[in-house]
C-alpha cells in the first residue's frame, strides 16, 4: 500500500464522524409518517423532547426531624421505595464499630424526562410499539419521568400522585412558576412513571426560550431544561 493510500485510510474515519455529527436530526429532515423504528427510538432516547437526566438523591431525614413533623419511621412511597438506604440504627452501628466510611447509598440516579404531550413523542411511541404511554385526563402540557424505582405501590394513579403536586414546577424567566394541575403515578411493564399535567393557562411560547422542569419525587430531585426553540416540527413548536 502506498503512503498516499495509507494516509487516506487514516483520515477517512474522522471525516466520517464529522459528517455524522453535522447531519440534521430526523425530526428536521423527515415527515413523521416516514420515520422508521430506528428514527422513533432516537426521538424517544435523545431529542429536544426527551433526555436522560442524572438526578440527585436527597438525604434521609433524621429520626428527630421526622418526629418534629409528626412522622414515624421512614416513608415507603413513590421515590422512597426501591432506593438503597441506611437506617438510623445502621448509622449508629457503623459509628459504634468504628467504621466511618460513607454509607453505600447512591448519590444520584438516572431517570428519563419526556415532554409526553408533544406530537413527535406520541408518534414515536406508537411507531416503536410502546403500548403503555402514560395518559392523563384533561388538556395541557404533559411531562413524564421514567425510571423511578419501586413497585407494587398501593393506591390508584391519582392518589399516588397527589402528594407530588406541590413539589413540581415549570420555571421561565420573567414569569410566575407554573404548577401542575394533576400528577399521576403509573406502573408499567418497564417500571414506574410519574406523569405531570401543567395547564394550558401557563401559555408557553418560543419567547420563553428555556423552560426548566423541576420535580421532587420522594427523595429524587429531577431538573431538566427544555429548549423550546428546538422543539419544532414542520416549522411549528410542538408541545
Amino acid at each position: 500500500m502506498s503512503s498516499k493510500s495509507g494516509l487516506k485510510v487514516l483520515l477517512t474515519p474522522p471525516i466520517c464522524a464529522m459528517l455524522l455529527l453535522a447531519a440534521d436530526p430526523v425530526w428536521q429532515t423527515k415527515q413523521i409518517r416516514d420515520w422508521t423504528n430506528e428514527d422513533a427510538r432516537l426521538v424517544l432516547a435523545q431529542s429536544p423532547w426527551s433526555a436522560a437526566v442524572k438526578s440527585a438523591i436527597m438525604p434521609l431525614q433524621s429520626e428527630g426531624q421526622r418526629r418534629e413533623e409528626g412522622q414515624m419511621g421512614q416513608p415507603q412511597g413513590v421515590g422512597y421505595k426501591g432506593l438503597q438506604v441506611e437506617t438510623d440504627k445502621q448509622q449508629v452501628s457503623r459509628v459504634m464499630s468504628g467504621h466511618f466510611t460513607p454509607p453505600p447509598a447512591p448519590a444520584a440516579i438516572t431517570v428519563r424526562v419526556r415532554w409526553e404531550s408533544a406530537t413527535p413523542i406520541r408518534a414515536a411511541e406508537m411507531k416503536a410499539g410502546e403500548v403503555e404511554p402514560p395518559t392523563l385526563e384533561g388538556e395541557g402540557y404533559q411531562i413524564a419521568v421514567y425510571g423511578i424505582p419501586g413497585s407494587n405501590f398501593k393506591g390508584d394513579p391519582k392518589t399516588l400522585g397527589e402528594p407530588l403536586k406541590r413539589f413540581a414546577t415549570l420555571k421561565r424567566e420573567g414569569k410566575p412558576d407554573a404548577r401542575p394541575s394533576s400528577v399521576e403515578v403509573f406502573e408499567t411493564a418497564r417500571g414506574v412513571v410519574v406523569a405531570y399535567l401543567f395547564p394550558l393557562s401557563a401559555e408557553l411560547s418560543e419567547r420563553d426560550t428555556i423552560v426548566q422542569f423541576n420535580a421532587l419525587i420522594g427523595r429524587i430531585a429531577v431538573t431538566h431544561d427544555f429548549d423550546l426553540r428546538e422543539m419544532r416540527i414542520d416549522g411549528k413548536m410542538a408541545l
